[in-house]
């Protein structure tokens, strides 16, 4: 199971950031049927496998901090391999337990912030913003939103197939090149995180210029996300390097082709984060 969570992590298989660190958690639910002579032993296959899953995607800041946490509910505290798997079960779930909490609450928080109405402009496929918006149309509200085409993985594609099947959501497809046409009609740009480390916001590739160009439009800036993506210390963000295949399918003779996953973005071209503890204004 942890061999295979790596190669889903690695391929990007799931774009939400905080399914992929609940995956490779419940990942190492794998060790607790291993034998291991000793709990040192146990405790070292628990090291390299979280390290193995935390490096994996090395963009995840959130990945990062479960396979930390998780290391360290286990620690130095027990004295069999029988008690070291009771702890590691217990941090398992509570870490877990934790992380989709926090979601759900951000969402929550971020439901709130929407007035019935709005004309919402969205990139990507944030599992976060979908919730939110899903909770916003369970009160009662209805929504125009705008859903950029988030190349080159078309992710915004998923986000607006989903949002046409709901009721009280008017969705349109846009691409990424229109953002600024249409930006004229939005009241909020609403998007997800990967992470903010050191005053700069992380998240998928497109989200630099979205800012941008709310920022010059004066449309406010929400992003949705659990407070454990804002990280203070012990995370160094580095970019994941896609496919050159998927930006242009032939051989590129005679010219390079880059693909980086994400942007980063200066934190004060986003107005509000909204967490499951409230929320943060810039």
């Amino acid at each position: 199971m942890i061999d295979e969570t790596i190669a889903r992590i690695r391929e990007m298989r799931t774009h939400s950031e905080s399914a992929v660190a609940v995956d490779a958690t419940l990942a190492l639910e794998e060790l607790l049927d291993r034998d291991y002579v000793g709990v040192e032993e146990f405790e070292r296959d628990l090291e390299r496998n979280a390290g193995a899953l935390r490096r994996s995607n090395l963009s995840h800041a959130l990945l990062h901090t479960a396979m930390q946490e998780t290391v360290r509910g286990v620690g130095d505290e027990a004295e069999t391999v029988a008690e070291a798997k009771t702890l590691l079960r217990e941090t398992i779930d509570r870490v877990v337990d934790t992380m989709e909490r926090s979601k759900h609450e951000a969402a929550a928080n971020g439901a709130e912030r929407i007035e019935d109405g709005e004309t919402i402009l969205t990139h990507e496929n944030s599992s976060t913003v979908m919730e939110t918006l899903r909770r916003a149309l369970d009160d009662g509200k209805e929504l125009t939103v705008y859903v950029t085409e988030t190349r080159p993985r078309y992710i915004g594609r998923l986000t607006v197939r989903e949002l046409a099947t709901w009721d009280g959501v008017d969705a349109t497809l846009i691409t990424d090149s229109a953002a600024g046409y249409f930006m004229h009609e939005a009241d909020r740009v609403l998007l997800g995180m990967n992470c903010v480390v050191n005053e700069t916001y992380y998240n998928r590739i497109g989200t630099f210029p979205l800012c941008a160009i709310a920022s010059v439009l004066d449309c406010p800036v929400t992003v949705v996300a659990a407070s454990r993506k804002i990280v203070d210390e012990g995370f160094a963000f580095e970019n994941d390097m896609r496919s050159p295949s998927e930006v242009l399918s032939e051989p590129a003779e005679g010219f390079g082709v880059e693909n980086p996953a994400y942007d980063a973005t200066p934190l004060g071209l986003v107005d509000t984060i909204v967490t499951e503890s409230g929320f943060l204004s810039f």
